[in-house]
Parts: structure tokens; sequence; C-alpha cells
């Protein structure tokens, strides 16, 4: 569903929250992403049902607001070394700061998962004990290559060019970028956290039936800054996160 299109709730919620009467949702919208309507006042939202459009609860967010950082802001407030514009290159992946978000360029090492352990057994993923040995390194600097292969139906563990220093009031969230979802390549990465710092490890995952291409140097995501008009009480450096100033590619970890 396009996401500017009115969606017309067919029901009542069938489930309320304390306090709220579902009856006098029933000609809320959808628009953009925002709950308008008769009864919901601005500092509310409201959940819809994905497939029939009906309400299923609403939430107070009282008057805190969330910006989206544009590029000029992006510019002044958030760290990223090297900072890239967004400029155009022919036959490149594109990478850099955007309108509202910064492409990021996936660097040259890649630790790609094998299924079969160096033992000769079956390699099983365990992320309280995940083992060096599941994956094969790959350098595209050592291979001479401009990319690596990843297999049918695996993944692959690599690391961002960049290196972010997040501000203790903004939390990036990370998406996938069009020219590899289109081909059936999805990222994973969990939010940058305030104070956050350090090379982003990426998870690229291949969902389709046949070897995939994975371009070292080039844009591989985006990530969006999000800023909170008020400061957390507690950021990732004040709680000595693990993976604090990680300088690259870096495995699951546990405390």
């Amino acid at each position: 569903m396009p996401p500017n299109r009115l969606v017309q709730p067919k029901t009542p919620a069938k489930r309320a929250v304390p306090g709220v009467e579902p009856a006098k949702y029933g000609g809320a919208r959808k628009f953009g992403g925002v709950i308008r309507g008769p009864g919901v006042p601005p500092c509310q939202g409201a959940g819809l049902d994905a497939l029939s459009g009906q309400i299923l609860f609403v939430f107070s967010v009282g008057k805190s607001t969330v910006s989206v950082l544009c590029d000029s802001q992006i510019r002044e407030l958030v760290s990223i070394e090297p900072f890239q514009e967004n400029d155009k290159r022919p036959g490149k992946i594109s990478f850099g700061v955007s309108s509202y978000g910064y492409d990021v360029r996936v660097g040259t090492l890649f630790k790609i998962f094998t299924n079969v352990s160096a033992n000769g057994g079956l390699a099983i993923v365990d992320p309280k004990k995940f083992d060096d040995d599941s994956f094969i390194t790959v350098d595209t600097n050592d291979t001479g290559k401009d990319h690596v292969v990843i297999p049918p139906n695996s993944f692959a563990l690599c690391e961002t060019v960049e290196t972010f220093a997040i501000p203790r009031d903004i939390l990036a969230i990370c998406v996938g970028k069009s020219t590899y979802a289109r081909c059936g390549i999805i990222v994973n990465v969990t939010p940058l956290e305030p104070e956050w710092r350090g090379k982003v490890t990426i998870e690229i995952s291949n969902t389709t039936p046949l070897p995939a291409k994975i371009y070292a140097n080039e844009g591989i995501a985006q990530m969006i800054f999000l800023k909170a008009d008020r400061t957390c009480a507690v950021s990732y450096a004040d709680k000595n996160g693990k993976y604090q100033d990680q300088a690259g590619l870096v495995l699951p970890m546990v405390d």
C-alpha cells in the first residue's frame, strides 16, 4: 500500500485501552503514517490493522517530538568519517549524504557464513558462543576483485567504511538500499544508540536461490538519524556497551 494512501477503518476497535472509547475513533484515517480523525488528539496515536484498516489501539505520546535530520543537520550534528557528498558516480551503487539520511559504504573485509564446521560436522549458529570457524574470511584487497559472492540462502558479516560518533540526543536506524533489495539481498543493522562510536558491523542476507555479488567500497545501506527533544538519562557510553569503539567487523558477544 502506498504510504500516503488514506486508510478508512471498517469497524471500531474490538479492544480498547483504559479510558478510550473505541467508537469515537471510527472515522479516523491514516495519512502519511499519522492518524487523524474525530476524537484523536494531536498528542495521541493509533495502531491500525494492516489488512482491515481497523484501529486496534490508541496510545499517548505526550508532547515529545522526534525529528528526522536533513542533510545540513547531518553535516552539523553527526560525526561521520570519511564524509562523502552524494555525487553521481557512474557504474557505482550510490553513497554519501542524501536529503534525509546518509548512505554508507561496505568495506573490503567480509566474513561469509558456511554451514560446514572446521571438524567436518554441521555448523550451528549460537549467539552466545559464536564460532569464527563458521565463516570464510575474504578481503577484496587480497583477492584483487571489487566484490565478494554470498552463497544462496546464506549471509555475510561486513563493516562500514565510515566511522560514526552518535550524539547523546540522536538515534540512528538503518534501512537497506533499493538496488540490493530489488535483488533479494537484505541488510540488517540494529539501531546506533546515543553516544555509540565506531564502525558499523552489517549483516547481509542473500534470500535468493542463486549466488549474489556484493560490491566493496560502494553503497550498502542508509542511516536515518532521529533527534529527540529530550536527552536520554543513560547513553550507550554511560553503560559501557560491549560494542563501543569497535574499529571494524565484530562477531556477536554476550556479557
